[in-house]
């Protein structure tokens, strides 16, 4: 009786030999084959689960099969989570590649730059268009920073990835800025911050940095009103919420804490947010005896020791001008 079904039982091995060795070939063949994928952008969000995820990538075309992936993840070698982020599929990858870029949290990096002498509402504008995260979430995030005045964030390029962080970014610019200031000899950081920031706002030129610097320090020594226009304008934003962008005479006498034509000494803040080179020159004013400066025409200023001087830059400044 055994006899007569040995054929087939032998011809059904052969045939499920054959289906598990096609079956065995076509998983391995599924595993290696390197797919191109039609999405290149894939957003993991925090607390997406593994199901969650493979779906997303097989929506995406970056894999094969979500069901196969998950059979993957059960194997222990497999089973490290996957890190969130925004991740960019440019290239060809196995299923094994992509698994590994996911566990390895290797998500494409943005950058943002952030400009020397900016006011806080400036930067935050900045960082909401170039993040996409609503102003009003960064907003939030700056008051809720534990120190959040003018002047307490580098100006600096930042690395970023998706989705960001408002506070814990904050708080980066906020210590990248302390690194500054621990680095420099200057016990009253306040001071130094405020006067950096008057540099910042009067200087776009490396080499005439110390010499505002100078001018500052000397107006202060011997009494005279610093009679700086960023403070005035600042102090419109403060006080108006805008400014024209044309600062009149009548401007010069408004009454506000940072207009240092009426209030002698330094303003009671900083008046943007300075760079590192404003802070070195602040610590570091060049051994000049300026006390005035005025625009040369060029980009650049004409500094003077005594007014007889300044006047004469003055109208050179004028014709200059008229000139145009």
């Amino acid at each position: 009786m055994l006899k007569r079904f040995l054929p087939v039982f032998l011809f059904l091995g052969i045939l499920l030999a054959i289906c598990l060795g096609a079956s065995f070939f076509m998983i391995q063949h599924v595993l290696s084959e390197k797919i191109t994928p039609t999405a290149q952008v894939l957003i993991i969000k925090s607390g997406s689960s593994a199901i969650k995820i493979a779906q997303q990538l097989e929506q995406a075309g970056i894999i094969r099969s979500a069901l196969l992936m998950r059979f993957v993840l059960k194997v222990p070698k497999y089973q490290a989570s996957f890190k969130q982020g925004h991740y960019q599929f440019k290239n060809a990858a196995t299923l094994f590649e992509v698994i590994a870029r996911l566990q390895k949290g290797d998500v494409e990096r943005f950058f943002v730059t952030i400009p020397e002498g900016l006011r806080t509402p400036e930067i935050l504008d900045i960082l909401a268009r170039k993040s996409q995260v609503p102003l009003k979430e960064w907003q939030a995030a700056w008051q809720s920073l534990s120190q959040h005045s003018e002047g307490l964030l580098l100006p600096e390029t930042y690395d970023y990835q998706v989705p960001i962080q408002p506070t814990a970014f904050l708080e980066r610019m906020a210590k990248a800025q302390q690194k500054v200031l621990a680095s420099i000899q200057m016990k009253d950081k306040h001071r130094l911050l405020t006067i950096a920031s008057i540099i910042e706002k009067e200087t776009r030129i490396e080499t005439e940095r110390p010499l505002v610097s100078a001018v500052i320090y000397n107006r202060l020594r011997l009494g005279m009103p610093m009679q700086m226009d960023p403070t005035v304008i600042y102090g419109l934003y403060q006080v108006d919420g805008d400014f024209s962008g044309n600062l009149r005479r009548v401007d010069l006498k408004r009454d506000t804490p940072w207009n240092t034509y009426v209030h002698k000494g330094l303003p009671p803040t900083p008046i943007c947010h300075p760079g590192a080179s404003s802070l070195r020159a602040a610590a570091k004013p060049a051994d000049v005896d300026f006390l005035y400066f005025v625009a040369d025409g060029s980009g650049g200023h004409a500094f003077a020791s005594n007014h007889r001087q300044h006047l004469k830059n003055v109208r050179k400044w004028v014709r200059l001008q008229k000139a145009k």
